[in-house]
This record gives C-alpha cells, structure tokens and sequence, in this order.
C-alpha cells in the first residue's frame, strides 16, 4: 500500500514539474520575442541614438566597427605537442619548483 502511494505521488509531482517546465519554456520564448524600449536618461538626447542597438565591446575592432571575421578559431594540434605544452606549464609552475627543492 505505501508503495502505490509513493508512486502516485511522484507521479503527481512528475507532472507538476513537466507542466512547469512548458511554462517556463512558454515564458521564455514571449520574453524573447519582446521588444523593449530604452530608457530615457535625459530629456535632451536625442531621440536617433536611444533606438541604435550597441553592439557588445567584443566585437568590435581598435576603431569601434564592427568585426566580420570568426571569434572562435581552432587549431588542430597532435598529442605530443599538447603534451609538450601542457609539460611547459607544469615545469614553469611554483609549486614545481618547491617540489624539486623538497627532493633535494
């Protein structure tokens, strides 16, 4: 008896958790779609500059255009040059350097 009433239960708090998760869902894409308007700092702006939408600092260049090139660029590497690297960092690390005067 107690095992059908646990299961029932979390089958209850199953659904509940279901059904919040669509609201959020729901909610989320309504706000996404939203369009907001900027606040007003000043009464004497312009009203041309508070629609522009700024750009995050990231991505723009030294003269403030905006960049047109991949932010994310990979390089292939091999295993022993990652191991190459990953041991340069570790013999140039402090606490390297205390364990090999512990040695001694």
């Amino acid at each position: 008896m107690l095992h059908l009433l646990y299961v029932v239960a979390f089958t209850v708090i199953a659904f509940l958790a279901i059904g919040n998760l669509i609201r959020s869902l729901i909610s989320l894409g309504i706000d996404s779609q939203r369009a907001y308007s900027p606040i007003r700092s000043s009464p004497f702006t312009t009203s041309r500059s508070q629609y522009q939408p700024v750009p995050h600092p990231e991505l723009l260049d030294d003269s403030g255009k905006p960049i047109n090139e991949p932010l994310l660029v990979m390089r292939s590497m091999t295993v022993e040059d990652a191991r190459e690297k990953l041991d340069a960092l570790y013999n140039s690390s402090p606490s390297h350097s205390a364990d090999k005067q512990e040695e001694l």
